[in-house]
C-alpha cells in the first residue's frame, strides 16, 4: 500500500466554513499531498489558496484523519494521512479553482456545511474545529475587551 502524507485546512470566517465540491460531486475540505520536504502547515495554506483562492491565517492544529482507496491508475491501494489546521480567512472572498477539478464551493454556515459535507470524518473534524475556533475567538475577544 502506498501511504501519502497530506495536509489541509478547515477555514472559518465568522460562523461559516469553507468547503469545495469536486468533480465527483463530493463536498470536501481543501487539502493536498506533502512533497519535497515541505512543512504540513505550508502545504495546508497553499492548498487553501490554490483550490479556493482563500487567504487565511493558521490558528491551531486540528488533528489528523486518514482514508484508504484503490488507485486504478497506480493499480495499488493508497492511504492518505492528512494533518489538518484550523484557519481564519482574512476575508470572505474566494475563487473555486475549476482547473483543479472543483465545480462549486464557498463559505457556508456551519449547519448548512455539515449537511453538504460528504464524509462523516470530515463532518466530525469540522464540528470539533469549529468549537476550538470559537474558543480562540472568544479568548481574543476577552483579551481585547479586558
Amino acid at each position: 500500500m502506498l501511504t501519502r502524507e497530506c495536509a489541509g485546512g478547515v477555514v472559518f470566517i465568522d460562523n461559516s466554513v469553507f468547503i469545495l465540491k469536486n468533480h465527483k460531486g463530493e463536498w470536501v475540505l481543501p487539502k493536498g499531498v506533502i512533497r519535497n520536504n515541505q512543512l504540513a502547515l505550508d502545504v495546508a495554506l497553499d492548498r487553501v489558496k490554490i483550490e479556493g483562492g482563500v487567504d487565511a491565517n493558521v490558528i491551531s492544529p486540528a488533528g489528523e484523519t486518514s482514508y484508504e482507496f484503490y488507485s486504478y491508475s497506480r493499480k495499488i491501494p493508497v492511504c492518505n494521512k492528512i494533518d489538518w489546521f484550523i484557519m481564519q480567512a482574512t476575508s470572505d472572498s474566494f475563487t473555486v479553482n475549476k482547473e483543479q477539478g472543483f465545480v462549486d464551493g464557498g463559505f457556508f454556515p456551519i449547519d448548512e456545511a455539515l449537511e453538504k459535507i460528504t464524509y462523516s470524518q470530515d463532518k466530525s473534524l469540522v464540528r470539533l474545529a469549529f468549537r476550538k475556533y470559537n474558543f480562540y475567538r472568544n479568548q481574543e475577544l476577552a483579551e481585547t475587551v479586558g
